[in-house]
């Protein structure tokens, strides 16, 4: 028996030591990892705010906390099984999962754009939420859902860029990538909903500066998140229609994907200067045309099965 816990000792020496010199790769994995999803981290703190709108302020962190705990457990407990599982025994299968999650983000925003323009509503919205309590359930839930989505393609992407090495290793380093962004997201997100309180704060001063920067801060607010609102929903079109080109280009469709690519990089080398800009800008552009077009496919085909059931 002795001998026996000793060998086990050795063996948790071993591992120990093992896992020691595997913190450095994992964090130099998952730092080249998470880089490469950093669009799709700005689209999910663009989207994220708008959960909060119209809430009373004292419940604002914690619902953030909430929607925080919910990607967590999207990272972690379903999406990173998943894609360690499908990279090990059908990565034939990602893609068309990937683009399945596109299409509903293009779904999803672009009903937004058209509720927008037309000044409809959706159904579920005609009836007014009175209980403080279910309308944060709600929001909540809805955020939680949108973040899976999102989540999903910064896992995938961090999937996508990792070299070759052994599955706990993979495993730790979609981990980290995922604790990391979710602590980076919604950080970010607390203090841009939080910002009007920090603005009451400074305002109540008594240094001038401080109460005029107070004042702006309070103005400012409504604004910024009206805008955010704005880009969360853009966000949802460019984002999905992003993830239908790279699917499509995948299956061997490349004519739009390169003709999206080419039209950019020309864009890009007409202002050198702001090359990188441009370029992005117009490949996001490129992609958002393409989700609102998947996009309003679904919106048309969802609006037009009930009608025929009657």
């Amino acid at each position: 028996m002795p001998g026996g816990l000793v060998a086990l000792l050795d063996d948790v020496a071993a591992l120990t030591k093992l896992a020691a010199t595997s913190l450095d790769d994992v964090a130099a994995a998952a730092s080249r990892s998470g880089a490469k999803a950093a669009g799709v981290v700005i689209d999910d703190a663009a989207v994220t705010p708008r959960y909060v709108v119209g809430l009373t302020p004292d419940r604002e962190l914690p619902i953030i906390w909430k929607i925080a705990k919910g990607s967590l457990r999207n990272k972690l407990l379903f999406l990173l099984p998943a894609a360690l599982a499908l990279s090990a025994l059908a990565p034939w299968a990602i893609t068309p999962i990937l683009m399945l999650g596109g299409a509903y983000l293009c779904f999803e925003g672009t009903e937004k754009v058209i509720h927008a323009l037309s000044g409809s509503r959706h159904a579920e919205q005609v009836v007014e939420i009175t209980d403080p309590k279910e309308l944060e359930d709600r929001q909540v839930g809805g955020a939680i859902r949108t973040d899976f989505i999102l989540s999903g393609e910064i896992m995938a992407i961090a999937l996508a860029e990792l070299p070759d090495m052994g599955l706990a290793m993979r495993g730790a380093v979609l981990a980290a990538v995922g604790v990391a962004i979710t602590v980076g997201v919604y950080g970010v997100v607390a203090g841009i909903v939080k910002m009007d309180d920090i603005g009451l704060h400074m305002a109540q001063r008594r240094s001038t500066s401080a109460q005029s920067f107070g004042r702006g801060l309070v103005k400012a607010m409504p604004i910024l998140l009206k805008a955010l609102s704005i880009i969360g929903t853009a966000a949802m079109v460019w984002v999905g229609g992003g993830i239908i080109v790279h699917g499509i280009e995948e299956f061997g469709f490349g004519a739009v994907p390169h003709l999206i690519h080419d039209t950019a990089h020309a864009a890009g080398a007409a202002v050198p200067a702001l090359g990188g800009v441009i370029e992005w800008t117009v490949n996001a552009i490129g992609a958002g045309i393409v989700g609102l077009i998947v996009g309003g496919a679904i919106v048309g085909a969802m609006h037009l099965i009930p009608r025929k059931g009657h």
